[in-house]
């Protein structure tokens, strides 16, 4: 079966992404009115994170055989790991082990960086085996279409996507930035349109979606070749306008004029040299070079991205997503799976290691400020034996497709004391639950709680998972 993602729309070009950018700033900016809620459900770690990386395993992912790995073997076929770290209660696959970037003379820099296998830090890892993409369905989803709506959306035809929702849930906080003279990036989704969707309230607040691994056409700054003479009489020339204006009516100016700004503002971030990860800057910004994250992350796309994610959160972005791999293995999954799950390895390691480096602006780590949560739209099943009869996996209606063992990673994770912990478990020989069973939803609620964020009235039915902090 064919990925949604292949067909996804083009990505705007740089006068529609800074367009975009700045009506999304504009509407940030306007004040608003705070009323005290006491019925906003929250956890005792809400505002923890200022940052959080979402990363899709693309394709649907048979999670047993790295985060759910202590079950059958017609769930998991590649054995379990005898390396996990100590205290690690879920089960951790053999798959995790595999670090073919730490292998060699030419991976001594990434050892000397302190990266490990997977397995091996297991303990500051919290799993959750069950979370159940639609809950009040009688059996599992291995639609691709349907799983990849509700894992950007929440729903089935959802209308908003996660960031959208970040990015309207932290509008206070920019608005508050903004009164200071500060500019805040959005929350960005690199590669991934179907993040980017947003409707009715949340329409404004859609993040920006970035093709490759930069800001490389960003080069120059439009308005900076307007002597001061120009420039002035161009702001003159607005505020005579909006003078002659009913009151009712000068609203549309007010939002143009600081359109035009939060664009220019954008354009001298976008042309920062911190953001040009794809060079190999020995500055170092944050207690880390750039150079330093090439050799931690690896230079291909999703490396380059992971490098790029973790800048941009120098500029107050609060969240990026980005897909990793491609695992819709319905053949040779037992000859591929292993080296495909070796760079979501590699990324998993570089931002621990990156994130452990680097220094917050506020104090502290990044570590200590940002969550890493991996997902996928689905799990997959062999309907009863190791491998299909292709040597793949498939995706139906059973549990095997239906449960997400979703890992959870970051400094707020450990401080509460949950490194290495399984909230929730299953029978080993058919997958049922035994304990907790979440909903996609909570996770996306849990998140935006972590951060801070508003989530008032973004589904109701589900609340946002106290057992982190219980």
């Amino acid at each position: 079966m064919s990925d949604p993602k292949d067909s996804k729309p083009k990505s705007p070009g740089r006068r529609q992404l800074l367009r975009g950018l700045g009506a999304g700033a504009a509407a940030l900016a306007f004040p608003h009115l705070w009323l005290p809620r006491t019925a906003l459900a929250q956890t005792n770690g809400r505002g923890r994170v200022r940052h959080i990386i979402y990363i899709r395993l693309s394709g649907g992912f048979r999670f047993t055989t790295a985060f759910n790995s202590d079950v059958a073997d017609e769930f998991n076929p590649f054995g379990r790991s005898d390396k996990r770290a100590a205290g690690t209660e879920w089960g951790v696959g053999k798959l995790l082990e595999r670090a073919s970037w730490l292998e060699g003379e030419p991976s001594k820099p990434r050892r000397d960086l302190g990266m490990k296998p997977v397995a091996e830090f297991s303990n500051e890892i919290c799993v959750l085996p069950c979370v159940d993409h639609e809950p009040f369905s009688a059996r599992a989803d291995g639609g691709h279409g349907t799983g990849l709506e509700r894992f950007l959306t929440g729903y089935v035809g959802g209308a908003t996507g996660f960031l959208s929702y970040v990015n309207y849930g932290v509008r206070a906080r920019v608005a508050e930035e903004a009164a200071k003279g500060n500019t805040l990036l959005p929350a960005f989704s690199l590669g991934e349109a179907g993040m980017a969707t947003g409707a009715g309230s949340y329409a404004t607040y859609r993040p920006p979606v970035l093709e490759g691994s930069g800001f490389q056409g960003f080069g120059a700054d439009p308005s900076a070749g307007l002597p001061p003479w120009a420039a002035k009489v161009t702001t003159e020339v607005d505020n005579r306008y909006r003078a002659r204006l009913h009151l009712p009516l000068r609203g549309g100016v007010d939002t143009y004029q600081q359109t035009r700004k939060a664009t220019s503002d954008y354009g001298k971030i976008f042309r920062d040299p911190m953001l040009r990860v794809t060079a190999d800057s020995d500055e170092v910004v944050d207690g880390i070079t750039n150079r330093q994250l090439r050799a931690i992350f690896g230079t291909d796309t999703t490396g380059q991205r992971a490098a790029l994610a973790l800048r941009l959160f120098h500029f107050g972005c609060p969240a990026v997503f980005l897909n990793q791999g491609g695992y819709d293995y319905h053949s040779r999954e037992d000859a591929e799976l292993p080296d495909e799950l070796d760079g979501a390895n590699r990324l998993v390691s570089g931002l621990r290691t990156a994130l452990k480096m680097m220094q917050h602006p506020e104090g502290g780590t990044y570590w200590d400020k940002t969550l890493v949560v991996i997902g996928s739209e689905f799990g997959r099943t062999t309907g009863g034996s190791r491998f299909n009869s292709a040597n793949g996996s498939d995706h139906g209606s059973d549990l095997a497709t239906r449960w997400m063992s979703m890992p959870f990673m970051g400094g707020v994770i450990s401080e509460a004391g949950k490194g290495g912990k399984s909230l929730g478990s299953v029978r080993g020989a058919d997958l049922k639950a035994t304990g907790k069973v979440y909903s996609y939803r909570s996770v996306l609620k849990t998140m935006m709680d972590l951060l801070g964020a508003d989530h008032e009235g973004i589904f109701p039915a589900d609340a946002p998972i106290q057992d982190f902090f219980s």
